[in-house]
């Protein structure tokens, strides 16, 4: 639910879907003016006046006078993006990872250790090790999902980065617990939101102090635009338009465009999606050569009802391990049809992949946190779900 003020004391809330297509900034003018905005290509604007230049050092807002600085659909875009998260501010850029380094780098400008998930994203553990140890930050991942291992990754660090729900095991955490144990600490809570989408969680509801996406995945919609999204207070997200500004990571007009044009839709592809996979989770749970499905509504899955408490649903995403070891897990994955084998997930299609051939983990590792080799990993999309249903069981007759 969104609040809106009419003025004069008129304040109404509106529903997801509402907020989704009517909310953010509107296109100015007088008269005539198109429901929905076009693509500005510019990528410099004239200036007004000689001296306008001195009105815009020190500015702290997105300015147009060059598109590295300020853009009309990426400003429309952050605006709808904000809305939907109930944040008083955005910034959109490039791609999720640039949004994941900005915030780490906002929120810890000085540098200091980065408690994260055990299961934390690959890349963002290659930049907490890499780039990011050049500025001072460092990974310290925590050896449990559990609130006490939480708390004890947490000690002396600057920050804590948080993927809800994981990859791919879908682990979640009581994350109004964990964000009021990290302000006792002076802990800055950043939580990846990518696979929730504002549409089945808001972080900053739950005492989050930021959250960032990949819109490339379930914001956009249609595999076919990439970006990046922070979402939090005034302060930090200001520091992170900063750094942007200067490294550069500027997120393209058009695909800001098409991402703000997905986003018109998320509330009816999130509903889908979410009784999509329950159904396709609960269908692989009961088949016999199905060793095990990791999904929330799935019985056995770690997560606490406390923790699931908070989600509408949980995405599209689950970890699926057939029976038959890594032969038969190849040996389903080559026979789905509708399910393609692609990088990714978030879209309107169906995709598969292996998580271990992507984790930057060693096999130890990710055999204890619960990713064996033969894990294969669904993103379920919009189709129809006995299609999909029909396709997994006869891939799963080849184990």
């Amino acid at each position: 639910m969104a609040v809106v003020d009419h003025g004069e004391g008129n304040v109404t809330r509106r529903g997801f879907q509402t907020e989704a297509i009517h909310g953010g900034a509107r296109e100015a003018g007088e008269g005539m003016t198109p429901v929905t905005r076009g693509v500005e290509l510019a990528t410099t604007w004239r200036w007004p006046d000689p001296d306008a230049a001195d009105d815009l050092r020190g500015a702290v807002e997105p300015h147009r006078f060059y598109r590295r600085h300020g853009n009309p659909n990426v400003e429309s875009l952050e605006a709808r993006v904000a809305a939907l998260e109930g944040a008083p501010r955005a910034l959109c850029v490039g791609s999720g990872m640039a949004a994941n380094t900005l915030a780490l780098m906002a929120v810890a400008p000085e540098g200091g250790a980065v408690a994260c998930q055990p299961t934390v994203y690959g890349e963002v553990s290659t930049f907490l090790k890499g780039v990011g140890a050049r500025f001072g930050l460092s990974l310290r991942a925590a050896r449990g999902w559990d609130l006490a291992h939480l708390i004890e990754a947490m000690a002396g660090a600057r920050a804590l980065f948080l993927e809800l729900p994981a990859n791919p095991t879908l682990d979640v955490v009581d994350l109004a617990a964990v964000a009021r144990e990290a302000m006792v600490r002076g802990v800055r809570v950043v939580v990846d939101a990518t696979l929730a989408t504002p549409f089945n969680l808001r972080p900053l509801e739950h005492g989050a102090d930021v959250v960032t996406h990949s819109a490339t995945k379930y914001l956009s919609g249609h595999s076919d635009a990439m970006g990046g999204v922070i979402a939090g207070d005034d302060a930090t997200v200001t520091a992170a338009w900063h750094l942007a500004r200067v490294m550069g990571p500027t997120l393209a007009p058009f695909d800001a465009w098409l991402i703000e044009r997905g986003l018109r839709t998320l509330g009816l592809r999130m509903e889908r999606v979410n009784a999509n996979a329950e159904r396709v989770a609960a269908f692989l749970a009961g088949h016999a050569k199905v060793e095990r499905v990791a999904y929330p509504t799935v019985e056995g899955h770690p997560s606490t009802p406390e923790a699931r408490a908070p989600y509408r649903g949980f995405g599209g995403l689950m970890g699926v391990v057939p029976r038959g070891g890594v032969e038969g897990a190849k040996r389903f994955v080559r026979a789905l049809e509708l399910f393609a084998l692609a990088t990714s997930l978030g879209g309107v299609e169906s995709l598969v992949q292996f998580p271990a051939s992507m984790a930057r983990l060693t096999a130890e590792e990710r055999s204890a946190l619960g990713i064996p080799e033969a894990m294969v990993r669904l993103a379920v999309g919009c189709e129809d779900v006995d299609d999909l249903i029909e396709d997994l069981a006869r891939a799963l007759e080849r184990v």
